[in-house]
């Protein structure tokens, strides 16, 4: 697979990564051990960028990872984040310098690992300077704990002050065909700072692939919340995703792999994280990184599935609390 490196300072790293809370959380219950497969077939297809959280089924997926990608820890650029705490009593953000160390630590036991190629902050504390977490991020670096360091769902002030404390080699932010508003900031602000672009829910949390389940989403699964899931929003995102599916099949190839051939012709720092339950998605996600669009491509696709086309609120859970709307 072609590689890539994340910003000016960061790792090289697959052309696309494998995004993996959803083997823990958010779209309901999973198995360890399809799941396990998953992330070997992923590494068995050139995906290197294996993505987890300590947040993730509180500790579960940075354990599966680390049991995943046993005895094969040289093929992978291991990313995790800190930030969110799941809890019996909720969630909170924690960013406070003086519990970056321990957080670090625990996952590392977790993962079965020495060191993180990539430490995001998972979301900024509101109560504490991001400068200052990011100061006790950087520590790890100098300790060996830590290669390079990330950001999560940041805005453009907030990077330019994590940026002046400690280089960040990459941001990661929900991007895709069915949410462009990072456009207009963020990506340009990450790119000013010289850092790479990592989009999760590049497919638009399944919407993109065309292969939604009929009738409601089950018990466990958060799309249950998400307005651009609902029934006052969905036909009207469905009749774009059509769409999709018409382009995709002019150019022999699915709507999934589009959506992802999209992103990356955004340009050459940007490295998506899809992610997936399926075996057999795994394979077609990867296989996207060898479709080429033109520049003809691209305006043609922008055409048949308009950025103003799209309808519903991004509400993106235990982020900040607000959603950037419409």
């Amino acid at each position: 697979m072609e590689q890539k490196t994340l910003g000016t300072t960061g790792p090289a790293t697959s052309a696309i990564g494998l995004g993996c809370m959803g083997f823990s959380q958010a779209y309901g219950p999973a198995d360890d051990e399809v799941s396990a497969a998953v992330i070997r077939d992923a590494l068995d297809h050139g995906i290197t960028l294996i993505d987890t959280a300590m947040s993730y089924g509180q500790g579960h997926n940075e354990t599966l990872v680390g049991r995943a990608i046993a005895g094969r820890r040289d093929e992978v650029v291991l990313a995790t984040k800190f930030g969110i705490v799941r809890g019996e009593h909720g969630t909170r953000l924690d960013g406070r310098p003086g519990n970056v160390r321990g957080y670090c630590e625990a996952s590392l036991r977790r993962l079965g690992a020495d060191h993180i190629d990539l430490y995001y902050l998972h979301r900024v504390d509101p109560d504490v300077p991001v400068a200052d977490t990011v100061g006790a991020m950087a520590e790890l670096v100098a300790a060996g704990k830590v290669r390079h360091l990330g950001l999560s769902e940041v805005d453009p002030a907030q990077l330019d002050q994590a940026a002046a404390v400690h280089p960040i080699a990459a941001v990661q932010f929900e991007w895709s065909l069915a949410w462009r508003e990072p456009e207009d900031d963020v990506v340009p602000a990450a790119r000013r700072i010289g850092a790479g672009l990592v989009p999760y829910s590049p497919l638009g949390r399944g919407l993109l692939t065309g292969t939604l389940p009929a009738g409601p989403f089950p018990v466990g699964d958060f799309r249950r919340a998400d307005p651009r899931f609902g029934p006052e929003h969905l036909p009207a995102n469905l009749a774009l995703v059509r769409a999709l599916a018409e382009v995709a099949e002019a150019h022999g190839v699915t709507p999934g792999q589009l959506a992802l051939a999209w992103l990356l012709a955004r340009g050459p720092d940007v490295v998506p994280i899809p992610g997936t339950r399926s075996r057999r998605r795994v394979a077609e996600n990867a296989a996207a990184a060898g479709v080429r669009l033109a520049e003809k491509d691209l305006a043609a696709l922008d055409a048949a599935v308009p950025r103003e086309g799209w309808r519903g609120d991004r509400t993106s859970f235990a982020a900040h609390g607000t959603a950037r709307t419409r």
